[in-house]
């Protein structure tokens, strides 16, 4: 909100971009519940757990719900919760388009099978493996011209909020992606502070 100009929009997102639940700001959005399972389970648990969540009838009329599997998990999902308002989607994309980048796995791969929802910017990915905002924004923009959902994932470290500088960090990773950004009602930030 403290960066909505009298117009209702964001500073530096651009006219496209505008804030979301406010009539008298911007465009409503149904909310988005998601979770992310990182590295675990074996399938036995996947399909249990994904039975406990559908066994709770989530309404898709009140919320987008999806769950970010680990990508070995994505192929027997889907059957699991096929006809419910439980979506899968991927944790990751690669940056690059299909190739020699073993262990990679592209958007269109992705859209292949059936996933409509890629997870990028997590601060693991950020972390352990490297990745900059300007890899996140590649990913941003590959998903976009694939048509998926995107969900960003932003955040600060804990020594980055001690330093007061949480605003800042979160501020410059989305500004390297809202250029990339195409359709904004398939775009969605997630807050997941690291600390």
């Amino acid at each position: 909100e403290e960066e909505l100009s009298a117009a209702g929009r964001c500073s530096y997102a651009g006219e496209g971009f505008r804030t979301t639940g406010n009539l008298k700001r911007g465009m409503t959005r149904k909310p988005i519940v998601g979770g992310n399972w990182k590295s675990m389970n074996t399938v036995d648990y996947t399909k249990e757990l994904l039975a406990a969540f559908k066994g709770c009838s989530p309404d898709k009329a009140l919320a987008d719900i999806v769950l970010f599997a680990p990508s070995m998990h994505i192929s027997h999902s889907l059957p699991e919760v096929a006809g419910s308002a439980i979506n899968i989607g991927c944790q990751n994309v690669s940056k690059t388009a299909e190739g020699a980048f073993t262990g990679e796995i592209s958007v269109n791969q992705v859209a292949d099978i059936g996933v409509e929802w890629v997870l990028v910017g997590h601060s693991e990915r950020r972390a352990l493996y490297g990745e900059t905002d300007e890899d996140t924004a590649t990913k941003v923009e590959m998903g976009m011209k694939k048509g998926l959902n995107v969900m960003l994932a932003i955040g600060e470290q804990l020594s980055e909020r001690k330093d007061g500088t949480t605003v800042d960090v979160c501020a410059r990773q989305i500004k390297a992606v809202i250029s990339k950004v195409t359709d904004w009602s398939k775009f969605s930030i997630a807050y997941e502070p690291v600390w």
